[in-house]
């Protein structure tokens, strides 16, 4: 316990003394001495800090530069291994085309031999004007005979590899086309040509006489 002591003499005053009658003389002199030991441990240990980051740094740097190095080996060994795959994957390559041309052949045949019939502009220019015989094939789409009739025709039609086209009418969308050329049943194929009707038939056909008949068309 301290004793805080005030002599009145002459005026003056001591300073503090402790219970045993010793002076505290250094008090505020051993908190600086304190203070400033605390300061320069840490300015050491900040330093010690700074010295391995910098160490750590020096080892990133020298890590990322013998990295480098090897990759720079890597680009023979990857054009080899390149080269070996493509050598590999070429017979995959050379067999693919054999399994996608056939399926794409038949659907090439239908585009260039027959065509849908758009509006009353698309029948003029496309089979009245038509240098080319055309077979007009008038159907509907709930005609049952229609949809048996409509490939076959078709087929024989591709038999004569670009001499004739085929023009289909659905008289449901074009009821005009069909009251003009007078089709009265479907389904109804009409053979034109330069903007003539030549033939005619209603109902279905076999196979041989729909040749027959687009091979008289064609004037074979």
């Amino acid at each position: 316990m301290i004793f805080w002591v005030t002599l009145a003499r002459n005026g003056s005053s001591f300073p503090p003394v402790c219970g045993c009658g010793r002076f505290i003389m250094g008090g505020h002199r051993r908190v600086e001495r304190e203070k400033e030991e605390r300061q320069s441990h840490t300015e050491v240990i900040r330093r010690k800090s700074s010295t391995q980051f910098m160490a750590h740094r020096l080892l990133v740097r020298r890590i990322w530069t013998l990295s480098v190095k090897d990759l720079r080996c890597l680009p023979a060994s990857l054009s080899s291994f390149s080269t070996s795959l493509r050598s590999s994957t070429t017979p995959l390559s050379l067999l693919s085309p054999k399994r996608t041309l056939p399926r794409s052949l038949p659907h090439t045949s239908r585009r260039e031999v027959s065509f849908n019939v758009q509006d009353h502009e698309d029948f003029t220019e496309r089979v009245i004007n038509s240098e080319l015989p055309v077979l007009i094939d008038f159907h509907a789409q709930w005609c049952g005979p229609c949809k048996i009739l409509g490939p076959r025709l078709e087929k024989a039609v591709a038999k004569q590899k670009g001499k004739v086209h085929m023009a289909k009418v659905d008289i449901d969308d074009h009821t005009d086309l069909a009251i003009e050329y007078g089709v009265s049943a479907v389904p109804t194929v009409i053979a034109m040509r330069g903007g003539d009707v030549i033939d005619q038939f209603v109902g279905i056909k076999d196979d041989e006489a729909l040749d027959s008949f687009v091979s008289k068309l064609v004037g074979q």
